[in-house]
């Protein structure tokens, strides 16, 4: 959710297993080879894997289920008709403040779509990477997204743009959503796995969340040719890998993928490098990143089979240690649920806001409504949190209390009231009994 899943964060939550590929292919297969070619297989002229009474390929629409097949012919006939309607424009694609591996891999593979259409794109982010995955995606596929960070949100010129996407969220989980409607930007295009998260108003949506990742719907956009990926386009070869890291990071190993997921992931291994995936999957964490994970097992609370900790405050660039620790403690025997949050500084704004994820192995225990039922909704109607399959997230603001204070004893009392009043939240869902905490 490698983030916390994508909700008012998120979140999003993703696996950190090494790839089952990586130990079949041959040491001398070239970077850039598909995983089910053989290294002394070339491919042939036009980029596409040979075919033939040896090697019976199913064509790309093969690769889908009846039903996403005709979704996904109807949805990508609008696609297209919406791309031809903004031949020639630029776009901002705005991700959700901390990206995970679906959301970046999804708006690359946008990013080529609309170049079909001589449409720029920019893939932008408010926020920060700071899962060791994530930056590993970015640096060694060159994945094309930027951080825009306060000052360049203030002095940016937003009348460049004549339309704003957004891949694997919905606005609510971006700073962009408030910015581009000042700047009366339209929004064109909506793409989720997510159930709907509020009124859209988008030229057009496509949101399906009996999906278990964006990937797969971008994959489908794929197989449907809205582009031709070529095994010789080493940018393709790169997007593909990362859209197997995001496919793969949302269904947690592809352990939770539906049918439609399996389909994708077999088309794309048709062009995504192995070792390149393997690289970013063996990713180091950093010192940082374990300290919170140790915090996080000083602290934790053990009531009913749920694990329960607040490691505190945090910077803002080590956010996604947060559910790499809730990852951690759900392997702890007789847990089927951990949750885990802190209160995290942004140094640019001094704001603070307390940060969560939900991991969970019980099959009947639905994160969104748990989360929802937990943390309620804010003025405006909108759920501090959510979730999916197995995994959740939330995002407080801390409003008037907002804000760095050097004096240590006033940040202990503030974080002591706010531990316990998350606790006391969460524990009048896991001990329905209790009162109260003491």
């Amino acid at each position: 959710m490698i983030e916390s899943v994508a909700t008012p964060k998120n979140a999003t939550p993703k696996s950190k297993a090494q790839p089952s590929q990586s130990a079949n292919q041959s040491a001398n297969q070239p970077a850039n080879q598909p995983a089910n070619q053989s290294a002394n297989q070339p491919a042939n002229q036009s980029g596409e894997q040979r075919s033939g009474p040896e090697q019976a390929a199913p064509t790309s629409q093969g690769w889908m289920t009846p039903q996403a097949r005709s979704t996904t012919e109807q949805k990508a006939s609008e696609f297209r008709r919406v791309l031809e309607q903004h031949r020639g424009e630029r776009q901002l694609v705005a991700l959700q403040d901390f990206p995970d591996p679906d959301a970046l891999s999804c708006a690359w593979a946008y990013k080529l779509i609309a170049q079909q259409y001589d449409i720029r794109c920019d893939i932008v982010y408010a926020g920060a990477l700071s899962h060791q995955e994530n930056i590993a995606l970015v640096r060694l596929t060159n994945l094309p997204a930027q951080r825009w960070s306060p000052q360049v949100l203030r002095e940016k010129d937003f009348s460049v743009y004549q339309g704003c996407v957004y891949v694997d969220n919905q606005g609510t989980t971006t700073q962009f959503q408030s910015i581009t409607q000042q700047a009366r930007i339209p929004l064109v295009v909506v793409i989720d796995h997510h159930t709907a998260q509020g009124e859209l108003n988008a030229e057009f949506i496509d949101l399906r969340p009996q999906v278990r990742a964006t990937a797969t719907i971008l994959t489908q956009y794929l197989q449907s040719g809205l582009i031709k990926f070529d095994t010789n386009n080493s940018e393709h070869v790169k997007c593909a890998t990362a859209l197997m890291h995001g496919l793969r990071s949302d269904t947690n190993r592809l352990m939770q993928a539906q049918e439609e997921d399996f389909l994708a992931a077999a088309y794309l291994s048709r062009f995504y490098d192995t070792q390149l995936l393997n690289s970013v999957l063996q990713a180091s964490r950093s010192k940082r990143v374990m300290d919170v994970i140790e915090r996080s097992l000083r602290n934790r609370m053990l009531q009913n089979n749920f694990s329960i900790a607040g490691v505190g405050y945090l910077r803002y660039d080590d956010r996604d240690a947060i559910p790499q620790a809730a990852d951690f403690l759900v392997t702890e025997e007789n847990v089927h649920t951990a949750v885990v949050y802190g209160i995290v500084h942004d140094e640019d704004d001094d704001l603070e806001v307390v940060i969560g994820s939900l991991r969970t192995s019980k099959i009947t225990l639905d994160p969104d409504e748990f989360i929802k039922e937990a943390f309620g909704q804010d003025a405006q109607g909108r759920f501090f949190g959510g979730g999916r399959s197995m995994a959740g997230g939330f995002e407080i603001p801390m409003g008037f209390l907002s804000g760095f204070n050097e004096a240590s004893d006033y940040t202990r009392m503030k974080w002591e009231v706010f531990d316990a009043q998350i606790k006391q939240k969460l524990l009048r869902l896991v001990n329905p009994d209790d009162d109260i905490l003491t």
